[in-house]
């Protein structure tokens, strides 16, 4: 009787210590995420212009294969220069995602720089699919002064890639790579500036 008692203490403190340490690692990211959302209000920030940098540093594919080993992975525009194609995905993805923010007094930059843009290859969206692996850092400027406002912040944007038939389907419906991705980062940016994702 001793011992189930003893058990029962001990799952029961494993799970309380188990959940408060799931708190402490979620928390974090949370406080980080809230932190531009408190500066857009606090510093009445108007942000009314994206600023995208694609580092020349950043490692480019068209080996049409599963996984390449590369930064930037992008095939739905005509050959060319994927760093240029990648940024004008970003730009227009975050200029959406910021329509309909507060807009404060103090004119803003979002200065974002794209750290990994790996969408799929013909070879992955047609089989298996997998994961558009999206990651950037971005601060809020003065737009006048260049000042900046908020600490850097590192955001990893992945999400499920269609893969196989439903990635045919979805094209047939002219859902393409390029549009779940913009309506994607939309979604992220605006989540992370303190405002409600779109449908």
């Amino acid at each position: 009787m001793k011992t189930a008692m003893m058990r029962t203490i001990k799952l029961g403190a494993a799970l309380i210590l188990g959940l408060g340490l799931a708190a402490c690692a979620s928390t974090p990211d949370t406080a980080d995420r809230g932190a531009a959302a408190a500066a857009i209000a606090e510093l009445s920030l108007d942000i009314r212009q994206v600023r995208v940098t694609v580092p020349e540093t950043l490692t480019v594919s068209e080996a049409n294969v599963y996984s390449p080993r590369a930064d930037i992975v992008w095939r739905e525009d005509p050959p060319g220069d994927r760093r240029a194609q990648v940024r004008a995905i970003v730009e227009n993805a975050l200029g959406r995602g910021i329509e309909g923010l507060p807009r404060g007094k103090v004119p803003a930059m979002l200065d974002v720089q794209v750290t990994r843009f790996h969408a799929l290859t013909q070879k992955t969206r047609y089989t298996v699919g997998g994961t558009h692996a999206i990651h950037f850092t971005y601060v809020l400027r003065d737009a006048r002064t260049g000042e900046i406002l908020t600490e850097p912040r590192a955001v990893d944007a992945s999400f499920r890639a269609l893969g196989g038939q439903e990635a045919i389907e979805a094209e047939s419906k002219g859902i393409t790579q390029k549009v779940r991705i913009t309506q994607h980062l939309a979604n992220v940016i605006r989540r992370e500036l303190g405002g409600d994702p779109a449908s």
